[in-house]
């Protein structure tokens, strides 16, 4: 037999967390009407979300919040943000052609280690040139808002054709991960070893000359051991640490970063075959660009 609740069992209810009850976090943030949510969504506090998300070691409050997937964001200042990420994809591109060793191998090796590792190599190279962002959420739009405020159709196709954006929790991961190596305060010859570990890494990949670059990998391991070993007094603690961030910029969704820092420029070409372009059939065109704006 069912029974109505009693006032202390509404109460008891009323107290059980979001997260146990298998609510997403994010819809117990506001008691507003579910009306006024969606004509004020995009109106409200951007400073408050700034500083929720673009903050140093920020963290994303609804850890696990499926709702972290669907939010979409944008670079804040993307002309200057788009420019130093070019740069950074440049000197990235301009390491990887000084190196005799990668020039060795078969092109369709090379080919498949750039497909594969160009994203945490980007990464890493905003951590060494110290590239930080800015992010501005791209609100939700709502079809009740448009029929209720009357919007043409011309605003609302140009609002359809706009830029999806990024992942938040994407971009959030990379965000984290920049911080965490900044922490580290890593020097230049780490950096060249790291980028020499990321650019040789061959897991899960099918190459021809596999044991030649696996031989790449340990080779600028050692070094790294070895340096880290003379510079901080034989202790292994730094070079765990950053192993670990080795490991987590693995994780990098190479789709979002694509989406946030080039995808207003390229439009729909893709970054891959601009890499392949600078570093293979026009090694000068992304400096001639980048010159000439």
């Amino acid at each position: 037999m069912l029974f109505p609740a009693t006032g202390n069992s509404a109460s008891m209810a009323a107290k059980i967390p979001a997260e146990k009850s298998g609510k997403c976090q994010c819809e117990t943030h506001h008691s507003k009407s579910i009306l006024y949510q969606i004509l004020n969504k995009e109106h409200g506090s951007e400073t408050k979300w700034h500083q929720q998300h673009c903050s140093p070691h920020s963290s994303t409050r609804s850890k696990g919040c499926p709702c972290l997937d669907r939010r979409r964001v944008v670079l804040r200042t993307p002309e200057a943000t788009c420019r130093r990420a070019f740069e950074v994809l440049l000197k990235t591109s301009i390491f990887i052609r000084n190196l005799p060793s990668f020039y060795h191998m078969p092109w369709e090796d090379q080919f498949v280690l750039i497909q594969r590792n160009w994203a945490p190599l980007f990464v890493l190279g905003m951590a060494q040139e110290g590239v930080d962002f800015d992010l501005r959420e791209i609100p939700a739009t709502s079809l009740l808002k448009k029929i209720l405020l009357n919007q043409s159709s011309t605003a609302m196709n140009e609002l359809g054709s706009s830029s999806a954006g990024a992942s938040l929790a994407e971009v959030q991961k990379m965000k984290n991960l920049l911080w965490k190596f900044w922490d580290l305060d890593i020097s230049a010859k780490e950096y060249a070893y790291l980028k020499g570990m990321i650019l040789f890494n061959s897991e899960r990949c099918v190459l021809r000359w596999l044991p030649y670059v696996q031989s790449l990998q340990q080779e600028a391991q050692k070094a790294l051991m070895e340096f880290i070993s003379t510079m901080f007094h034989g202790s292994l603690g730094r070079f765990s640490s950053i192993l670990q961030l080795i490991m987590s910029l693995r994780d990098i969704d190479a789709g979002a970063i694509e989406e946030l820092f080039f995808r207003p420029i390229l439009g729909e070409a893709t970054l891959n075959v601009l890499l392949i372009e600078t570093l293979y059939i026009k090694p000068d065109w992304l400096g001639k660009q980048m010159t000439s704006e």
